[in-house]
């Protein structure tokens, strides 16, 4: 019978992962905010300047998808340590940058260390602790990383109103060194020694295919969605899609293990991860730009706005974990995908008239439920696989929650700069752009509903 007991050197490793995690989105979304501000600053268009946001994003997918092999071939220490250097050169470079391509070159550094910590921070979870306690787990390393999106926005406004953009990395530099003294006296959780060879084909394709993407989406921002690139753009990524799926067929040696989606319960789970974080890392570029320039809001104020349901979400992680261990993952999933509906709705139909208020209250429901699914989406398809498969199944389902924010952002912040490039009040088009943005996340919020109760229907057979 396995020990129940977790060790506190379990617990301090866990968190020095967590907070590396949790340092990559800090400053992810605390750029948001400040888009406007750089895109000045910078002399570059919003369409450009999002690739800070998208740009990381997209690579830490790709990282991603290679952690199901690196954390079977190095030790987690040797992947702390190499995620800490990343993320150290990274973050120099945003604080020096005097032109675009060196801030995004450092955005880029800092993206290869989350991709890394975050799989590993689930990977010490699915290896060191019991499954009677992995919601619960779970949930906590959901809530660290949901506290990044929450505290993010304000850090972020409140450092570019009152100081500089340039004091995010500043601040970044000393957390980074006290994560790093952390981890390296804890964690200890060495490698498997695997025979299986590194992918090199898989992760080609993998890139081509996720950057042609999100090249199409950038290019639709600045050249609308009928540009003769957009297409060639979104064409490649069908074509290297169907070579990936191909490739995975035939190889031995695949850089993302799909097989273990024969199991409905799983794939389903995947959908409803995807999805989830679509609507979260999407919502949270749409908010601020909505509110900077309908609502004209300071970076300041609009990073106040997310900061409530942000924090509320955060909170409710730990306690979906603890309802999914006693109860099962029907509840807090089914209460996700409801809240989930109510938000989106709401947001659509009161676009025109919203406040910074109304706003805020959306808000919360809609953060509530993205905790309440999020964490309890992987929790319960961990359950129905071997635990060799563990780090498949987590190199997996990290990879596709980042491509769907990496996606998202980029969707929904084509479709408002696609509207601003008609003619007209810029204030109104914003306001239309932002109308179909929360129209799409209507269907994303109906989809989740549909692969609970799909799910439920494969459980109860």
């Amino acid at each position: 019978m396995e020990s129940q007991v977790v060790s506190k050197q379990t617990k301090y490793a866990i968190s020095a992962v967590a907070l590396l995690s949790f340092l990559g989105i800090l400053i992810e979304t605390s750029l948001n905010v400040a888009l406007p501000s750089l895109t000045r600053e910078f002399s570059v268009s919003l369409g450009t300047m999002q690739w800070v946001t998208s740009g990381y994003l997209l690579m830490v997918t790709i990282i991603m998808s290679t952690t199901g092999f690196l954390t079977k071939k190095f030790s987690a220490r040797t992947l702390f340590t190499v995620a800490i250097i990343f993320n150290l050169i990274g973050t120099i470079f945003c604080l020096l940058a005097s032109v675009f391509p060196v801030l995004l070159l450092g955005r880029l550094l800092q993206a290869i260390s989350t991709g890394i910590s975050t799989p590993l921070m689930y990977h010490l979870v699915l290896s060191l602790i019991p499954q009677s306690k992995r919601g619960v787990y779970i949930g906590f390393a959901a809530m660290i990383i949901s506290l990044a999106p929450a505290l993010g926005p304000t850090y972020g406004g409140t450092l570019t109103a009152f100081w500089s953009w340039r004091g995010i990395f500043i601040i970044a530099l000393f957390l980074l060194i006290i994560t790093a003294l952390l981890g390296e006296t804890y964690i200890r959780l060495p490698a498997k020694n695997t025979t299986q060879k590194f992918d090199w084909l898989g992760v080609i394709l993998l890139t081509i295919m996720f950057v042609s993407l999100s090249l199409a989406f950038a290019d639709a921002a600045n050249a609308g969605f009928q540009s003769l690139k957009f297409v060639s753009l979104l064409l490649t990524f069908i074509v290297f899609a169907s070579l990936l799926l191909l490739h995975l067929k035939r190889s031995e040696n695949k850089i993302l293990n799909f097989s273990i989606l024969h199991h409905p319960v799983i794939r389903l789970r995947l959908i409803n991860f995807f999805v989830l974080q679509f609507i979260n890392i999407g919502i949270s570029i749409v908010i601020p730009i909505f509110t900077e320039e309908n609502l004209h809001l300071s970076a300041f104020s609009a990073g106040l706005i997310l900061l409530p349901g942000s924090l509320l979400g955060a909170a409710v992680s730990p306690y979906a974990g603890k309802l999914f261990d006693r109860h099962g993952s029907y509840v807090p999933l089914i209460s996700s995908s409801i809240l989930l509906l109510i938000g989106t709705s709401l947001f659509f139909v009161t676009t025109s008239a919203a406040t910074a208020f109304s706003i805020t209250i959306i808000y919360i429901l809609l953060r509530v439920g993205f905790n309440l699914g999020f964490s309890t989406s992987m929790s319960d398809a961990s359950m129905h696989i071997e635990s060799e498969l563990n780090a498949d199944l987590n190199s997996l389902f990290n990879t596709f929650q980042q491509f769907a924010g990496s996606f998202g952002t980029n969707v929904l912040a084509a479709v408002i700069s696609v509207k601003q490039l008609e003619h007209g009040s810029k204030t109104l088009l914003t306001v239309q752009g932002t109308k179909i943005d929360y129209a799409l996340l209507v269907i994303l919020a109906l989809i989740s509903f549909g692969t609970v109760l799909l799910s439920r229907k494969y459980k109860t057979r």
